[in-house]
């Protein structure tokens, strides 16, 4: 059973009454998207990496809503930067369900039309959305996930280990870091010392990064 809730920025989000979780904080869904994953994720990888790499290609765990994509291909749309998005989602939302969201406030027109009229679950192989963005949907457990490609950053964004433990474990962990190429960003929201210990013997440096609104830090990664 989903439930859409307003969190305190005045976003959208979805409670999940099975799972016990929202999609995204309670706090801020647009505030903890952008903190999180867009700065902390894709605009960091820019800024230590300001020389031209290509294609940006982007790996998330947990597609959930869209919202971290959509921030990330808006940015990325506006400033020229070609984007290659891959999203693990087991259980996708329907897409009545992603047009409830209302997070077309939050980016271009174009980007919105074009996202919601692909987005349905056909959305399997790689699809260009405009001139810089194409995004491809993995519907599937993210051990069961497989690729050719190698990603410049994970956006990791799981439910909490309190309600998704098996998200967090050695396993699952270390299989989507074997996409990530060397120097590439992971980041996700939380930080416990048990996911420092697995980063850093999957070869990580770590970093304590400040949190979203609500989460004093959050987890930054970087493959050596």
């Amino acid at each position: 059973m989903l439930t859409l809730v307003k969190t305190n920025d005045g976003s959208l989000t979805f409670f999940n009454a099975e799972v016990g979780e929202h999609y995204h904080s309670k706090h801020g869904a647009l505030q903890e998207s952008r903190h999180v994953f867009l700065n902390s994720g894709l605009l960091y990888f820019l800024s230590q990496n300001p020389e031209p790499v290509g294609n940006i290609h982007i790996l998330e765990a947990g597609f959930g809503t869209g919202l971290n994509f959509l921030l990330s291909a808006d940015f990325c749309s506006a400033n020229k930067i070609n984007l290659d998005y891959t999203g693990i989602e087991a259980y996708p939302l329907s897409d009545n369900m992603i047009k409830q969201t209302g997070y077309n406030t939050y980016i271009s027109e174009d980007l919105w039309n074009t996202f919601t009229e692909k987005y349905p679950y056909s959305l399997k192989q790689e699809v260009p959305l405009n001139g810089n963005c194409q995004l491809q949907i993995a519907h599937c457990k993210l051990l069961e996930f497989s690729s050719t490609k190698q990603f410049n950053i994970v956006y990791f964004d799981a439910f909490a280990a309190v309600h998704q433990p098996e998200m967090w474990e050695y396993e699952s962990i270390n299989h989507i870091c074997s996409f990530l190429k060397p120097g590439g960003v992971f980041v996700t929201y939380a930080i416990t010392g048990n996911l420092k210990r697995i980063m850093k013997s999957i070869g990580f440096a770590i970093e304590k990064a400040p949190g979203a609104p609500g989460k004093r830090e959050m987890l930054r990664a970087v493959k050596y």
